[in-house]
């Protein structure tokens, strides 16, 4: 008896012809996605077809809640371990049938996957050995793609560094160079930097790659890797108020590293975005605010814990303008001067009890619980910052005053 010839034995001059043959011999549709879910090509489908499938053709991707659905459900991470086809039980909260996929990939990196939907009959273990052959059979596309990918990604990351370090100065220019790389440049921008407690190695660049590719809460345009910080220039996929767009812009920051660290096991220590802007040449002033707030959170963590947008710092904003270039204040407080010496000669802790007396809004009994003390020593402690500072404790300006100069110190060490 002849043997059965192997339909993936040949060439395939593009994903759209290997996706019919697919479809043609498992009798079923077949979507071709790159790793991050970008649809690559689909064949042919019922007018009966789920609306998973549907939305990703229209979007050209997976969308973001099938996505999350995957993962919670154990699939991408079953997907990206098994050399086999994986079964996908229907998931109809998020509009997805039943599924037979399988990963593209070389050696351990994966390159994409391969989609075919349980239209009709289920498959059985001879149209399985079939997708199996179909993944070899897409590899060379596959690696022919990313190599094209990548040399498109270098323009992108070059004209990104450029706008970044202040170096294209001209909306002219900036546009030409767009154009160049095949960067659709939106109508307004925002900067956003997440810090990692390790150097952003490729590995770690391609989770990161994952997760920016198929978050659509925001639109990414551009991200580079500088050390242990991604920077990304985002903007917004949909016309929103203020207010929804700083709210929107925090979330991101928080879901991206809670996705990270639910779906690798790493994430960003933190994340912050300077403000919004329309002009294209101000991008390095974009990145040195989102900088700034990461720098600001680090000195003030309990004060800035939720802070992630630069307009949201309020008066922290200004304290970095109040250093000298060496880091030092520009001008020294008398009153805190003479409470630091008497710290000093007397082993006392009246700077730090001023300090928390201010922090908490000059509320003796939430001073005293902070410090641990009884009201009656708080008082005591309280006269003798009075006396030997001499500060009055009724004064307004005294304190704002002195709440400014006492971050200023926190800043400058």
């Amino acid at each position: 008896m002849p043997m059965e010839k192997d339909p993936f034995d040949r060439h395939f001059d593009s994903f759209t012809s290997l996706a019919d043959m697919i479809c043609d011999t498992l009798h079923c549709p077949i979507t071709i996605e790159n790793a991050n879910h970008q649809l690559i090509a689909y064949s042919s489908h019922s007018p009966y077809t789920d609306q998973a499938r549907i939305a990703t053709i229209v979007g050209r991707r997976v969308p973001e809640q099938v996505i999350s659905a995957l993962w919670r459900n154990g699939v991408i991470q079953k997907l990206m371990e098994c050399e086999e086809p994986v079964k996908i039980e229907a998931v109809h909260d998020v509009g997805l049938g039943d599924r037979i996929a399988i990963a593209i990939r070389k050696h351990n990196e994966i390159l994409g996957y391969i989609w075919a939907m349980e239209e009709n009959e289920p498959l059985g273990p001879h149209e399985f050995a079939l997708l199996k052959r179909a993944a070899q059979a897409s590899k060379h596309l596959m690696l022919q793609l990313q190599i094209q990918k990548r040399k498109e990604e270098e323009g992108q990351q070059n004209l990104f560094w450029q706008l970044l370090t202040g170096h294209l100065k001209s909306p002219g220019a900036i546009k030409e160079q767009a154009k160049l790389f095949n960067i659709s440049l939106p109508s307004s921008f925002q900067v956003t930097v997440f810090q990692f407690q390790q150097e952003i190695t490729d590995s770690l660049l391609q989770r990161i790659q994952y997760m920016i590719t198929t978050t659509q809460s925001v639109k990414i345009v551009l991200h580079v890797v500088d050390g242990f910080q991604l920077i990304l220039l985002t903007s917004w996929r949909f016309s929103r108020s203020e207010a929804e767009r700083d709210y929107s812009s925090s979330g991101f920051i928080r879901e991206f590293m809670k996705q990270m660290k639910e779906r690798f096991g790493i994430a960003p220590i933190d994340g912050a975005s300077g403000n919004e802007y329309e002009d294209f040449t101000v991008v390095e002033k974009a990145w040195q605010e989102a900088v700034s707030v990461l720098e600001l959170k680090k000195r003030f963590p309990d004060a800035l814990q939720e802070v992630h947008q630069h307009r949201e710092l309020g008066f922290y904003r200004y304290l970095p303008m109040m250093l000298h270039t060496d880091g030092a204040p520009l001008y020294e407080n008398n009153s805190l001067r003479k409470l630091h010496g008497y710290d000093s000669e007397h082993n006392s802790c009246l700077i730090e009890t001023l300090d928390v007396f201010l922090n908490h809004d000059s509320s003796l009994k939430d001073t005293a619980d902070a410090l641990h003390i009884h009201i009656n020593t708080l008082n005591y402690r309280l006269k003798r910052i009075a006396e030997i500072g001499g500060i009055d404790m009724k004064n307004m300006d005294h304190k704002v005053s002195l709440y400014l100069d006492l971050r200023l110190m926190k800043l400058s060490k």
